[in-house]
């Protein structure tokens, strides 16, 4: 009886699974089924092991891509800014600072960018050197017309015409309360930016002497 219970679970076992062609006891068509699902599932294996390895490779190969990428983000970009401005120095750079002294108009048209690479402009009879904005106040940046010229006026009422600046001294005497609390405030806006290198004259006003301490001094507090 001990034999018989255990041919009827080898039977039973076999019927419904590959294990039955081991117990000789299931049936033909049991045998067949699993031969067949065995098949399925080899084809199945063999699908998602080539396709794994497929994937696989299209994922070194996207790895390999991205490094590659950043590389050339990070050096390639920066090598071609190198090269486009190697030899190159910027108007600042390359000029020597700019010893304190007092300007007459005339004498502060000379510096508007075009005859030579320093630019200064005077804001409520400070005078500015701007060079290092020079993309701004350059003979092609968009305030290119205050180069060499007191801005006062155009700044008061954000004005860049031309005829909005005197060719003479301007007082700016006609401006009203807030229009000069404007130009006092650019005029803050300036010294914390550009070096103060002196005063815009009056006609008739002598320029001042400044010793070198003075200049050294006045320089160290913009700095």
């Amino acid at each position: 009886m001990a034999a018989g219970d255990g041919d009827v679970k080898l039977g039973t076992l076999g019927s419904g699974s590959e294990s039955g062609s081991e117990g000789g006891g299931g049936s033909p068509g049991g045998a067949g089924v699993a031969a067949e699902g065995g098949g399925w599932a080899a084809a199945a294996l063999a699908l998602l092991t080539g396709g794994g390895e497929m994937l696989l490779n299209v994922a070194l190969v996207a790895l390999v891509l991205l490094g590659a990428y950043r590389l050339w983000v990070r050096w390639g970009r920066r090598g071609l800014g190198a090269g486009a401005g190697a030899g190159e120095e910027s108007p600042a750079a390359a000029l020597p600072r700019m010893k304190k002294r007092d300007f007459s108009l005339e004498q502060l048209r000379q510096f508007d960018g075009s005859r030579t690479p320093r630019i200064l402009l005077a804001v409520n009879g400070k005078v500015f050197d701007v060079t290092k904005g020079s993309k701004f106040y350059g003979p092609a940046g968009p305030y290119g017309i205050f180069a060499g010229r007191d801005a006062s006026r155009g700044l008061a009422t954000f004005c860049l015409d031309k005829d909005a600046l005197k060719d003479e001294y301007d007082d700016l005497s006609d401006l009203n309360a807030v229009q000069m609390e404007s130009v006092r405030e650019w005029e803050m806006q300036f010294k914390e930016k550009y070096d103060y290198v002196g005063r815009l004259l009056k006609p008739g006003e002598e320029p001042s002497e400044y010793t070198d301490e003075e200049d050294t001094k006045d320089h160290n507090k913009q700095d």
